[in-house]
């Protein structure tokens, strides 16, 4: 990767789990009663045909990893399980009322914070509690989040018992003065335990998570760490950009300075001997920051043209509506966002007064549904056309001429009706859906609010 192109292209930019993304959210035409019946006008369409997904937020973590961005509450205090199960139900309940008929949900996805901080009762209770008013649909994906220093076999197997098939554990990197510096000690051999159980036990989709661009990191910890990997052989793998963010996040990324963070060229460097090994063992690329054997449902999905992405990552199946619960989750219906307060004591007093707990949204019009399918192309399928009437906007020759540099470049190629990335491009697919950003656009941030795309 030629540096000239990191220098020219390394700009803040969003990760585009949606669009508009939330720092653009226009909330002035937003209120719950226009969430609730955007909610049901989805749910009446889609809950039938396709099911629905759940997206529930677990905050609680024992210890604070300074690399996280999440939304966490730390605590090794073990009582405050119970309290939030019956919160996260309650809200469920408080859904179920408004939707009406029986939710068929397809897609289940435990985040956190550490989910595997929750003792496997009350995570059982939890789904338990859930289906108690829903039914599983035939093809459903239910996974989890599991760290790997606090999942047990019990977890495993319980979850397993529950439906649950795809487990994905943070990595982050192998090397013992990089996990000082980010606050995760995790020996090879917990990852190496759980990945195994998983296996032994029948998960059909085990994942881990690895990070470029972390402090102190060097392209000889990157080649261990994936080595390391290599001999577990994760389905799947997410080898994303560290998001250097301590501006948004405060004090939970300030435990380390800047100059200790790998930048521009370096970084660059990072991810593409990361890269190469992992397609030299079997991986494939997805999307963004994804990759796959070619045996996963992941890398099935992108070739058969039903990869998704929400706010969830990347997914081989699309709902339109998806439910976030928990506290700091987000919902989207498609025709519209909302997010849930972020703090707790918030959440438990607006869910005591029968109160959806939400504090935000957007309502998408016209432009945004056709912008957003265009980013959606480029992020799962590194294309869009407009070649079809309702897919063309006013604004298509003005991205199509900004995009020409790119072009220029060789990151992409430019049709008459269609824009396709290159396998040169790819790293680079953040910038060219900027370009259809046109929220972005017309309300320039006055100071950094995403990570750096490269």
């Amino acid at each position: 990767m030629k540096n000239s192109l990191i220098q020219k292209y390394n700009v803040p930019g969003p990760r585009y789990t949606s669009y508009p993304t939330v720092p653009y959210w226009d909330e002035t035409d937003f209120s719950n009663e226009i969430w609730t019946q955007t909610l049901k006008k989805s749910f009446v369409t889609s809950n039938s045909s396709e099911g629905i997904s759940l997206y529930i937020h677990l905050p609680f973590c024992e210890s604070l990893c300074t690399f996280c961005g999440c939304n966490k509450r730390i605590t090794k205090n073990h009582s405050v399980e119970n309290p939030y199960i019956d919160a996260v139900l309650k809200e469920w309940t408080l859904y179920c009322n408004i939707l009406g008929e029986t939710p068929i949900i397809k897609e289940i996805h435990l985040g956190g914070g550490t989910p595997t901080f929750f003792s496997t009762k009350n995570l059982e209770d939890l789904i338990n509690g859930i289906f108690l008013s829903a039914k599983k649909a035939k093809d459903h994906e239910f996974s989890f989040e599991g760290h790997p220093n606090n999942t047990s076999h019990e977890h495993l197997q319980k979850l397993y018992d529950l439906g649950f098939r795809r487990v994905s554990f943070g990595v982050q990197d192998y090397s013992e003065k990089v996990q000082k510096a980010i606050h995760r000690l995790q020996p090879f051999h917990n990852v190496a335990k759980v990945t195994f159980w998983a296996r032994e036990i029948g998960y059909t989709s085990i994942g881990h998570d690895i990070i470029f661009g972390l402090p102190f990191q060097e392209i000889e910890d990157v080649i261990d760490t994936i080595e390391k990997t290599k001999s577990l052989q994760p389905d799947r793998l997410a080898f994303y950009s560290y998001a250097h963010v301590p501006w948004i996040k405060g004090n939970g990324q300030r435990g380390f300075n800047d100059e200790d963070i790998p930048k521009d060229d370096k970084k660059r460097m990072l991810y593409e001997t990361g890269k190469k090994l992992l397609f030299e063992n079997g991986y494939h690329e997805i999307g963004m920051d994804h990759f796959a054997l070619i045996t996963d449902s992941l890398n099935q999905a992108l070739h058969n043209g039903t990869l998704h992405r929400n706010f969830m990552g990347y997914s081989s199946s699309k709902t339109q509506l998806m439910l976030g619960l928990g506290v700091s989750s987000i919902s989207d219906s498609w025709f519209s966002f909302a997010q849930n307060v972020k703090n707790l004591e918030e959440y438990y007093k607006l869910l005591e007064s029968n109160n959806l707990p939400v504090f935000r949204g957007h309502l998408l019009n016209n432009e945004d549904l056709t912008i957003r399918k265009h980013i959606l192309n480029l992020m799962c399928q590194f294309q869009t056309s407009w070649i079809n009437k309702e897919d063309y906007f006013t604004e298509i020759p003005e991205i199509v001429l900004q995009l020409k540099e790119m072009e220029k470049d060789e990151l992409l190629i430019i049709s008459d009706h269609s824009i396709t990335v290159t396998e040169k491009g790819k790293p680079y697919v953040r910038n060219v859906c900027m370009a259809f950003d046109l929220r972005l656009k017309r309300k320039a941030p006055e100071t950094a609010l995403f990570s750096m795309t490269i």
